[in-house]
């Protein structure tokens, strides 16, 4: 199993690379061969306006979900993306399904098969997308259709949050309400959203602390 993790450690670290200049190449080359370059000033702003929650996002992602994922799993699923909607979750649903733990070596196939083919079947579906845009464009952009498309982000996470509560909702409660009464009584955070994932972040980790000490969770 070491030699195994070793491996893949090292094919993950080199394909994470290769992954991360592509992902730079791009902009890089665009701006170069455009002569196109942002603006210091705006640059610097709109980055520290991602930064609180991409950057908090991604550090909590990697210490919750690489136990859950296994060592192969962690390096497919942060390299091709969509970990929180698609790649965990199908992980998850694998590994019950078969029911084997996590950090077995049965665990560790069945999570890295179920990243590798929901990745599969999104690029496949995306590139159907592309060719059938031209004759599905007039049909999504329906008036009958717009309440629906204007409504898919809380769909999305709604769907998401019920299946992340529902495996301990003890946690869950104390942040959400946090939240709740932050934006009902300061509707002015509303324009901080990204400010508050870290809050929420430590918040929930407190509370976290707080009833694992006295045996709640």
């Amino acid at each position: 199993m070491k030699d195994y993790k070793d491996k893949v450690h090292f094919y993950g670290k080199v394909t994470n690379s290769i992954a991360m200049l592509l992902f730079i190449s791009y902009p890089l080359l665009f701006s170069f061969f455009y002569k196109a370059w942002p603006s210091f000033g705006p640059f610097i702003k709109g980055l520290l306006g991602i930064i609180p929650i991409f950057w908090t996002v991604a550090v909590i992602e990697v210490f919750t979900f690489a136990p859950m994922l296994g060592t192969a799993g962690s390096y497919l699923g942060f390299v091709t993306g969509n970990v929180t909607s698609l790649k965990v979750p199908a992980a998850i649903n694998a590994m019950e399904a078969m029911k084997v733990d996590a950090q077995s070596e049965e665990g560790e196939v069945v999570s890295t098969m179920a990243i590798a083919l929901s990745s599969i079947v999104t690029i496949i579906i995306i590139f159907l997308g592309m060719l059938l845009l031209t004759r599905i464009r007039p049909l999504l952009e329906s008036p009958s259709l717009k309440p629906a498309f204007d409504n898919i982000l809380p769909a999305l996470f709604g769907g998401l949050a019920v299946v992340f509560f529902s495996k301990n909702y003890k946690i869950a409660i104390a942040p959400c309400l946090l939240m709740i009464l932050l934006f009902v009584f300061i509707p002015s955070l509303a324009s901080a959203v990204s400010l508050m994932v870290p809050v929420g972040a430590c918040f929930t980790i407190l509370v976290s602390r707080i009833l694992y000490k006295k045996g709640l969770i």
